[in-house]
């Protein structure tokens, strides 16, 4: 089975932060980020995702 979003999942695990650590950037419940990579992100929602990875490694926050 294909994962979805495997280019996001790896950017995310890549960086080394956690999925709850990008949602709550975003400002949404990880498990609504869960919900979302269920299907192949598009349009407004992969812009937000990858804003919030992108903001994260600038501030390079330390995973708890």
């Amino acid at each position: 089975m294909k994962h979805k979003n495997m280019e996001v999942r790896t950017e995310i695990e890549k960086s080394g932060f956690r999925y709850w650590q990008v949602a709550d950037e975003i400002g949404i419940r990880p498990e609504t980020l869960c919900i979302w990579l269920r299907h192949e992100l598009t349009g407004e929602r992969l812009e937000r995702v990858q804003a919030a990875i992108a903001a994260l490694n600038s501030g390079k926050v330390v995973v708890e």
